[in-house]
Parts: structure tokens; sequence; C-alpha cells
């Protein structure tokens, strides 16, 4: 039996996040735990590791597109998906710009809403259906990419660092240990680890798990100690 899709709901309002919940919940495969923007929702995440994570865009502030950022910065292989009141196209400008993998207005049914997860989950991106039929959006998003390739910016300086979970996992795996093993030892599911290692491989640019150890010393996140006699 396969591991349930953890899903993060951050919406300010209760009554929304209970409703939305409830309505999930309908889905055996979902597992919903709703969080509120003042709870501190960046710890939770990385108590919790999320599969996917739905944002309330918030009007009038749009405060949701700030913390999809903040997300997708501290963690990012998340799989966020906005969710708005009005479909917008500056708004899906703003949310592409963000790294979300959908962006869906309060018209969607649960049902879609669902398949949308589910799609986000198996890591395709919703988002660029919507992307396609906007091709105003489109030509925005290629300008702006061409725009930062013209001005040389560099992927690795904005890579985002490793979390302390993650470390931890790194420094499991500089002992030899197995996904399986890191899991028991940790205290959580095979698949949380391998969403972290995943994590792990992309903000390091490595190629491996051995290729990530190596990296991870040569930058200080890991020292020598950490690594067991026959690889020092």
């Amino acid at each position: 039996m396969m591991d349930k899709v953890v899903v993060s709901l951050i919406n300010k309002h209760t009554l929304a996040r209970d409703g939305l919940r409830e309505l999930l919940s309908t889905d055996h495969d979902l597992d919903i735990k709703g969080i509120s923007p003042d709870q501190g929702y960046l710890n939770i995440i990385d108590n919790d590791t999320p599969d996917v994570i739905l944002v309330d865009i918030d009007y009038p502030t749009l405060q949701g597109l700030e913390i999809s950022r903040k997300i997708k910065q501290s963690y990012p292989s998340s799989k966020i998906i906005v969710i708005t009141p009005n479909f917008d196209n500056e708004e899906l400008f703003e949310t592409i710009k963000t790294g979300a993998v959908a962006y869906i207005d309060q018209k969607t049914t649960p049902k879609e809403l669902i398949s949308t997860i589910k799609l986000a989950y198996r890591g395709e991106y919703p988002i660029n259906d919507s992307l396609m039929t906007k091709p105003k959006v489109a030509e925005r998003v290629l300008k702006q990419f061409q725009d930062m390739v013209g001005m040389g910016k560099n992927m690795e300086t904005i890579t985002a660092p490793l979390t302390n979970k993650e470390t931890q996992v790194l420094k499991q795996i500089t002992n030899g240990n197995s996904n399986k093993q890191i899991a028991q030892l940790m205290g959580t599911s095979e698949q949380t680890i391998k969403n972290q290692i995943s994590s792990i491989l992309r903000k390091l640019n490595a190629n491996d798990r051995a290729h990530a150890v190596v990296l991870a010393f040569k930058r200080g996140l890991i020292s020598f100690d950490n690594m067991p006699p026959e690889q020092r």
C-alpha cells in the first residue's frame, strides 16, 4: 500500500481552511494538514515534509505569493499550488515567478483540485496548461528568462541552503545508511527520505549520493568527523 500524499494547506481563514480540508479528505489517498500563515509555516513544513503545498493567494494583500517565494527559497523541490478567487493574467505571471507548479481559481471543483494535487505529486506542472492558453503571459516569461541569461545570472547563487533535516539525512548518508535505515533512525517514511535526498542532490548539483557527500564536505556543510574511517 502506497503512502498517502501529504498536503499542507496554508490559509489564514479558519473556516476556509477547515472547509477545504474536509472536501479534500473525501479522497483517502490524501493526508490534509491545515496551516495558518501566522503559525511559523516554514518550521511546520520542515517537520511535516509535505508532498504538495496549497497556498491561498490572500486578497487583497497577495501575501500568498510572498509565502510561495519563501517556501520555494527554503525548499526548492516544493510542489506549490496557488489558489486564487479569480484567474488573472498578472497573477499568473507572478505565480510562475514564484516557482509554483499550478495556479487555479476557486471555481475549480474538489475533483479537479484533487486531480491537480496528484499531478503535482507525480512531478507534473499543470501551470504549463494555464500558460499555453495565455500567449502574452508566456511571452513575458520567455522575455524575463532571456534577460536573466543575458545578465549572466548563475543559478547556483540563488540555490537555497540545506534545511536542518536535509543536513541530518546527509550525515546519515556519510555513515553508509540506506534510505530505509535513515527513515527508521529519523522516525519518518522512506518516501520522505527519498524526497529529501532528491532535494539535496538538486541543491548541491550532485550526480548521486556519493558525489553529494564529497561536495558537502568541500563546502563545509558536514565535518570530517561525520565521515566514517574508510572514507577519510
